[in-house]
């Protein structure tokens, strides 16, 4: 099966060094041969392996600025997100006014669809009919509010993305049959073409409609609060999220009504395409939202219309082998070669854990005498027979 996936990986920037597989939530990377690799079917592109890459071997791609030559006529769809890396004094439709500056022809706020989303959320709780805990979905869902003025094929729409999660949403997406959006550009080459313009901008025009609820969407807990309800978690940063799965999973929260999960610490004012630190932007957002009004009570929105068309269906990684039988036979051997190892998950063997490495040496990536723990063990073992066969042959 294939998978299109924004991160990617540059070989020749790899140092081979072990940081990006001890944190990577899904196990999805090995390092062998002195070089990273990702496994396809485990990767969700959360961005955290380019966070923490200091070679800056792992890359996100997204679209360029040259694809509005494509089109008659683009439109801008920046995330919130977006006004954080900007300071609090420059208001949010100067921002919005930069993107006509460097070529957009119309500029659509992803936060005024924020708004709609969360209008259609409140109605959905209200109705009392969802299993709780009900888990938030912040894909985008807000093409359908541009109003139409050419012909398909010659609209640009251009997402504005704080993270590559949201670029693979669009490329390949899980909840619609086919994306409108026509590409994803990162916040940060946005933010170095708008910053250098935003004092040339003589005249604004009122391109700001969206209220302080939508704004409050690009950090954790805008979502909730949102929803209007009183009991709900937010929870923000990848490794949290999975233990709350994780929770959710067992039963443990089945009385909470509504979670918010953001992949990134902060939400996606933490974004792995943002410049600002995560946590100066989040309370940028919160100061920008304050300059907003409530608007989001003049929405009627409805719940149909923000309905995914297909459910997700639950990824299938790869078997240990088609046939049944002889997969079982690997499992075995996998668990015979676990309970020799160290178990310390130390990573140095270009496994993330253990357990990972028992897996990679049956699936043949690997072998055993590539932990260095085993290795040392085995050395130890050659070293005592090697003085007691020099013993023995001086005693003889």
């Amino acid at each position: 099966m294939e998978y299109f996936h924004s991160v990617t990986l540059n070989k020749d920037k790899c140092l081979g060094c072990t940081n990006c597989i001890t944190h990577c939530p899904t196990e999805a990377i090995r390092v062998q041969n002195g070089k990273a690799k990702i496994i396809n079917e485990r990767c969700i592109d959360c961005g955290e392996c380019v966070r923490l890459c200091q070679s800056h071997a792992k890359i996100v791609t997204t679209d360029s600025f040259d694809m509005l030559k494509n089109y008659k006529y683009n439109i801008a769809m920046p995330a919130p997100t977006f006004y954080s890396q900007f300071d609090c004094e420059i208001s949010v439709n100067r921002i919005l006014n930069g993107f006509l500056k460097i070529g957009f022809d119309h500029v659509f706020e992803v936060a005024r669809g924020a708004e709609y989303v969360s209008a259609a959320t409140r109605q959905i709780l209200a109705e009392g009919k969802c299993k709780k805990p009900v888990i938030s979905s912040a894909c985008p869902a807000v093409l359908r509010l541009i109003r139409e003025r050419l012909k398909e094929n010659e609209i640009g729409v251009f997402f504005i993305t704080p993270c590559p999660a949201k670029v693979t949403s669009i490329k390949a997406p899980l909840t619609v049959e086919k994306s409108s959006v026509s590409g994803a550009i990162a916040v940060k080459d946005a933010f170095a073409k708008i910053f250098p313009l935003i004092d040339k901008i003589d005249e604004e025009k009122p391109l700001a409609v969206s209220g302080s609820e939508g704004i409050f969407w690009a950090r954790s807990g805008g979502e909730c609060r949102g929803t209007g309800v009183e009991d709900y978690i937010a929870v923000d940063g990848i490794h949290q999220v999975i233990q709350v799965l994780e929770e959710i999973e067992y039963g443990k929260l089945n009385t909470v009504e509504f979670i918010e999960l953001s992949a990134c610490i902060n939400g996606c004012a933490g974004g792995a395409l943002c410049i600002a630190n995560s946590f100066l932007a989040s309370r940028r957002i919160a100061l920008q939202s304050k300059k907003k009004k409530k608007v989001v009570d003049a929405i009627n929105a409805d719940p149909i219309t923000v309905k995914w068309q297909k459910n997700v269906e639950a990824r299938q990684h790869s078997k240990l082998d088609e046939d049944f039988e002889v997969a079982m036979q690997k499992m075995e051997r996998m668990e015979e070669i676990y309970e020799r190892l160290p178990k310390l998950d130390c990573g140095s063997c270009g496994s993330p854990t253990c357990r990972a490495f028992a897996e990679d040496i049956v699936r043949g990536f690997g072998n055993e005498d590539d932990c260095v723990f085993l290795m040392k063990e085995r050395l130890g073992k050659l070293e005592k027979e090697l003085v007691e066969f020099r013993d023995k042959k001086d005693n003889s």
